[in-house]
């Protein structure tokens, strides 16, 4: 994948609502062009595009058995990307962790003094 990074090219094939739903419909089985065209609105063609990019992103290989080419999902660089959410998941659990923390701090503390309507600088 020259100039690009694996993230960043799962990322980016995934940002294609047409290949969320390629990805998961491979989840369920491996399909071919012709099997994967059913259900959505769009020519072979433009189907077999969309898998060129899934391709190029490692996210699914193809496998020829005869006059089929079958697509298979490949799952790892999915575990990578969820990885990489998962870091900044836990972040973000921790900051709401301390939020609700400081908050309840807060209430019992009881309320703040009141400041004065004549200094906005509360300063009377």
């Amino acid at each position: 994948m020259a100039g690009t990074d694996q993230l960043s090219a799962v990322f980016s094939a995934l940002a294609d609502p047409t290949r969320r739903a390629i990805i998961a419909e491979l989840a369920e089985r491996d399909a071919t062009v012709t099997e994967l065209t059913a259900p959505l609105s769009i020519s072979m063609p433009a189907v077999s595009r969309h898998l060129k990019v899934l391709q190029r992103a490692a996210l699914i290989s193809r496998s020829r058995s005869g006059k089929w080419r079958a697509s298979h999902l490949e799952a790892a660089p999915l575990r990578e990307a969820a990885d990489w959410i998962e870091r900044y998941r836990r972040f973000w659990d921790s900051s709401l962790t301390r939020l609700d923390a400081h908050l309840a701090a807060m209430r019992t503390a009881g309320p703040a003094p009141d400041r004065t309507v004549d200094d906005p600088r509360g300063l009377a």
